[in-house]
């Protein structure tokens, strides 16, 4: 019995710790941007953030077009720049510091 109650614990752990490494990161967004985007939209992440509201970031990374917006706003920007696997990040990143936020990034 408490072989299988070892293997349920070591199981439920395993997933909970590769569930959370998988997820995107706001903090990890800002980073990104800053490396990768900043200097090719000319604008610090706060006034980018603050293109759109909360609803309207969601919505365009709903629909698949967050990486076209980025391209309006940023038509420098580098195709490898806006790869699929930065999307969720920068998404993260616009999402949490959007005009109706509240929040604002330290950079």
């Amino acid at each position: 019995m408490t072989k299988i109650v070892k293997i349920a614990l070591s199981a439920a752990l395993i997933l909970s710790v590769g569930a959370v490494t998988a997820s995107a990161d706001a903090d990890k967004g800002l980073k990104l941007y800053s490396k990768k985007l900043k200097d090719a939209c000319g604008i610090s992440g706060a006034a980018m953030a603050g293109k759109h509201s909360q609803s309207e970031w969601e919505e365009l990374n709903k629909s698949g077009n967050l990486a076209k917006e980025i391209k309006t706003i940023c038509p420098k920007a580098k195709d490898e720049d806006l790869d699929a696997k930065f999307l969720p990040h920068y998404y993260d990143f616009f999402f949490n510091f959007a005009s109706d936020s509240g929040n604002v990034p330290s950079c």
